[in-house]
């Protein structure tokens, strides 16, 4: 049977250059199959037509790429609803790459320590571009669980995880990144001005840990610290995260040192093995 995603391919010259020659058919083919991964439109249906306005390109080009990627089981076809989703294939590479993290692989047990002693969720991510990626997730002990899994992708200025990230960065490193960087409001804590960002990067700096109080989620509380790599490089933070109705009295001493020396023993074991003083660990 004929897949409705298979239709003839036309040019894509309203679509911008990738800036690696030879790239720019794989880079269309990576966005269209991360927009299908972070869709989250409950509203619309996840089909041709909504990839099309949320990729900007054109129909034919939509439908090759996803009977491209429908043929090498990156997406599957749901009959019943035509819409589409995540194929067992990159299911099975992405349980493969998270699985084998030897960053994660080397923070597991002072995750699991830290969650067991905070009694709270804990997140590990990693810097991707200009967010930061969760690689690992401990839930609560607590019946009331957090919504974000393994592979989400989160902002820099509005996680306890990405502020830290930041505020650890050298200048030359951290300029860049902040030129441009996009600001969304997420709640009405979100801070949406690049000064705003900075004052709390400088007070992160100060006390070294970072916060996010409700500036992703309402009613969630993080704290968050950097794991650093070769040479004393940021390679990963670690946010503890709370809701802010049961948060402990005390919650430096509940939740902050703890943290601290999680990232601290963790940061530690990657000095030590050289495998994991490498540039890339992931």
């Amino acid at each position: 049977m004929t897949s409705p995603f298979q239709q003839p391919d036309d040019s894509d010259s309203c679509v911008p250059q990738a800036q690696v020659a030879g790239t720019a058919s794989f880079s269309k083919f990576m966005h269209v199959l991360q927009l299908v991964a972070d869709w989250n439109d409950a509203d619309e249906a996840l089909n041709v037509t909504a990839l099309m306005r949320a990729s900007g390109y054109p129909r034919p080009t939509v439908h090759r790429i996803v009977a491209g990627l429908v043929a090498e089981r990156l997406l599957v076809e749901v009959p019943r609803s035509n819409t589409l989703a995540l194929g067992p294939r990159l299911i099975q590479l992405a349980s493969r790459s998270w699985g084998r993290s030897e960053l994660r692989l080397a923070a597991v047990d002072e995750l699991k320590r830290l969650r067991d002693i905070t009694g709270e969720t804990v997140h590990l991510a990693v810097p991707n571009g200009r967010s930061m990626v969760y690689i690992e997730k401990l839930e609560s002990p607590s019946a009331v669980r957090m919504a974000s899994r393994i592979g989400t992708s989160v902002s820099l200025h509005a996680t306890s995880v990405g502020k830290a990230y930041l505020a650890a960065l050298e200048t030359p490193a951290l300029e860049p990144l902040l030129k441009g960087l996009p600001l969304p409001r997420y709640t009405p804590n979100t801070s949406t001005s690049l000064a705003a960002l900075r004052t709390q990067l400088e007070a992160t700096r100060a006390r070294g840990w970072s916060v996010d109080n409700e500036e992703n989620e309402a009613g969630i509380f993080c704290f968050g610290a950097v794991i650093r790599g070769h040479r004393g490089a940021p390679v990963a933070a670690i946010s503890v995260s709370t809701l802010i109705f049961r948060q402990k009295d005390n919650p430096e001493q509940a939740y902050v040192a703890p943290l601290l020396e999680a990232c601290a023993a963790i940061s530690a074991r990657i000095a030590e093995t050289p495998s994991l003083s490498a540039a890339d660990m992931l």
